[in-house]
């Protein structure tokens, strides 16, 4: 693989405390992918903001408005990451769909790729800039837009199952599976709009639990036990 777009959960990226920043899985997380950038690999990377707020979080405020806190809070971490990531050598750049002041810049597949020649590693923040669409969607849009190989889905679940598996202690977990399946057995791999991209689009994804050792460079390497979605 040599372009690669990276999904990372908010909540997977609090650790056990469920909210906010757990520094040392951050950091576990910038090595992995200091390891692939040194390889010569172009990664893009979203990052949901469900560790600080959800759209859904509460029912008494207007949903545009929920959907813009829940943007500003990928920003939050998108910049926190970066400055981890930077930490450990990387360089990093961080792009929204919407001004930002001096905290982050416009985004621009131009930008991309002149950040991707110079070896930066790109945060796409602010999801897609609009409410009523997740940062499921803005995954598959900015890998479409950036023309990566495949997604890297990296959750709190170690692959894609027939059914919750913390609910049902008899899931089954698929080694792959269609989006065109995904989407028939509404199994929520990502959401309906950002499946349905993926499969206009073959757009591939490769799923797997983020919180297993040395997760991300062993599913880069074709070595780990998580779902490939196929289309």
């Amino acid at each position: 693989m040599k372009r690669v777009l990276l999904k990372l959960s908010g909540e997977a990226l609090a650790g056990a405390k469920k909210t906010g920043f757990d520094e040392p899985t951050v950091t576990k997380v910038a090595l992995q992918v200091k390891t692939l950038a040194e390889q010569g690999m172009e990664i893009g990377i979203v990052i949901g903001g469900g560790n600080f707020w959800r759209g859904r979080s509460s029912e008494h405020i207007d949903r545009t408005k929920a959907d813009q806190i829940g943007m500003l809070a990928t920003v939050m971490n998108c910049i926190y990451v970066s400055e981890i990531f930077r930490s450990v050598g990387l360089k990093t750049a961080v792009m929204t769909p919407f001004p930002c002041g001096s905290f982050t810049e416009l985004f621009s597949k131009d930008r991309v790729n002149e950040c991707f020649a110079d070896q930066t590693v790109v945060f796409f923040a602010g999801g897609t800039g609009h409410p009523y669409f997740s940062t499921d969607t803005a995954t598959v849009l900015r890998a479409i837009e950036i023309e990566a190989e495949v997604i890297l889905l990296a959750k709190s679940v170690d692959g894609v199952y027939d059914s919750d598996p913390k609910d049902n202690p008899n899931a089954k977990k698929y080694s792959e599976i269609s989006i065109s399946e995904v989407i028939d057995r509404k199994l929520g791999v990502v959401d309906m709009t950002a499946s349905i991209l993926c499969m206009e689009n073959k757009m591939p994804m490769l799923v797997f639990g983020l919180n297993e050792e040395e997760s991300i460079v062993r599913t880069v390497n074709g070595t780990l036990d998580g779902t490939r979605v196929t289309v």
